[in-house]
């Protein structure tokens, strides 16, 4: 592992987002093996993928931020947290535009990877900061950035099947619901390169980038991950939220 540590940060970001986008492919690839997921699985996956990221948003991007901001911290945490999660807010409006689509079959399902790209963008941008703050020297810490990219690649697995699946079943192809799913993972690669480059270039933007990722992350997991894990099992989701967490927070404190 310390080999990719030596890595540049736009490196690191590079080979971190391609796990992402990976994960993201290999949950479309599953729409040539099966015809449908259980739902509770998908729960599973989502809920502990939910707890992994809200442990990162602390642990790996705002107290870092915290610590990095030199001059009224609580203006750059703060500002910078409001920032990222607005991003999410208007993502989710601009989507919500497209409802016109809804029920139309393959036109629902266009809209569902629209939805699904635009949200893997700040979640690439997160990843990609993590690695820029690692590699520029002061950091969220090695173990924070991998497992933010494992959490996040995790989170991406059923989101590649939520894109392939529901194409498939209205009538497209294997392989374009599958290229379709894994196409919607791709953008975290560009977002996680350009993350990282900002904070190698100018170190003043590490703590607002940070807490930035934070705020989308945060955002996301209230909007997309929660609401469709605990509307399958509650219980199911309970406990992967808490695993997640706690996976998350046992590796951070002991390592990071």
């Amino acid at each position: 592992m310390q080999w990719l540590f030596n890595l540049r940060g736009w490196q690191q970001a590079l080979i971190a987002t391609a796990f992402t986008w990976a994960m993201t492919a290999a949950g479309a690839l599953l729409v040539f093996f099966c015809k449908k997921i259980s739902r509770r699985a998908f729960a599973a996956m989502m809920s502990a993928a939910a707890g992994i990221m809200l442990a990162s948003t602390f642990f790996s991007l705002l107290l870092p931020a915290e610590q990095l901001a030199r001059n009224y911290p609580y203006l750059v945490i703060t500002g910078g947290f409001i920032l990222g999660g607005g991003l999410i807010v208007v993502t989710d409006m601009a989507v919500n535009r497209l409802k016109v689509f809804k029920g139309e079959g393959k036109r629902g399902c266009a809209v569902m990877c629209v939805a699904v790209t635009m949200h893997n963008i700040p979640e690439g941008l997160a990843v990609g900061v993590a690695f820029g703050a690692l590699a520029a020297g002061d950091s969220a810490g090695a173990v924070s950035a991998v497992m933010l990219a494992v959490g996040i690649g995790i989170q991406n697995f059923p989101e590649g099947m939520c894109v392939a699946f529901p194409l498939r079943a209205n009538g497209a192809g294997r392989f374009k619901s599958f290229m379709a799913g894994q196409f919607s993972g791709a953008v975290e690669i560009a977002a996680g390169v350009l993350g990282a480059v900002a904070v190698s270039f100018t170190q003043g933007i590490l703590p607002w980038a940070l807490s930035f990722s934070a705020g989308a992350m945060l955002a996301v997991v209230c909007s997309e991950l929660v609401p469709e894990s605990f509307s399958v099992d509650k219980k199911i989701a309970t406990v992967g939220v808490i695993l997640g967490f706690a996976l998350m927070m046992f590796l951070d404190v002991a390592f990071g």
